[in-house]
């Protein structure tokens, strides 16, 4: 599988697959711990991980988004948490439940400081997620109902998503922009997915 390195900052960074899916994993550091979210597995991504520090545990943010998250974890002798809801221990972070439904159960995982939000599915900037001028979209399939007050309650400097490179700036407002006018951008939305496929 082809991927191109994405999202680099401070605490992490991010590798996207050549695919129209555009899914997008993360290794978020802390405290020289590596912890890696929602991995897609390819040449060159397990030498990043053990180059950004100490690898320390795999986490799965959705329950259908398996993707290598078992294989990497036991490549790198690291736990493997799949939709933790409780704090994981000597990880700085937390987890929201976004959806608890029979066929879709997804947490985003929220980092307080430096205020990195990640999701899975309920957020991207893939074209088939984002409305013409959206710089972050609801999953289509949320958009009629977006999940504003699971997610309306941080207040992000980065936002990461599992399909599309994340936000790494101004990520707040776009994160307020994209539940605010979800649904009433729903034609958009369609539009620019259509776009998207045919290209």
């Amino acid at each position: 599988m082809s991927i191109r390195f994405c999202d680099e900052f401070e605490g992490g960074l991010g590798w996207v697959a050549d695919e129209l899916m555009k899914r997008c994993s993360h290794a978020l550091v802390a405290d020289g711990r590596v912890w890696v979210i929602d991995p897609v597995d390819a040449e060159g991504v397990e030498e990043r991980i053990v180059g950004a520090g100490a690898p320390a545990g795999v986490i799965q943010l959705l329950d259908r988004h398996n993707r290598d998250c078992r294989a990497l974890a036991y490549r790198l002798d690291v736990p493997y948490h799949r939709l933790p809801l409780r704090p994981i221990p000597d990880a700085p972070f937390e987890f929201i439940r976004v959806l608890d439904a029979r066929r879709w159960k997804e947490v985003a995982l929220w980092w307080p400081e430096p205020g990195v939000l990640v999701c899975a599915d309920a957020l991207g900037t893939a074209g088939y997620f984002v409305a013409r001028g959206e710089r972050l979209g609801v999953h289509p399939f949320l958009r009629i109902a977006p999940p504003r007050r699971q997610l309306g309650r941080v207040q992000p400097e980065i936002v990461l998503c599992g399909h599309g490179a994340g936000v790494l700036s101004e990520a707040g407002s776009a994160l307020r922009e994209a539940l605010s006018t979800a649904r009433r951008r729903i034609p958009a939305a369609l539009a620019n997915a259509v776009r998207t496929g045919r290209r």
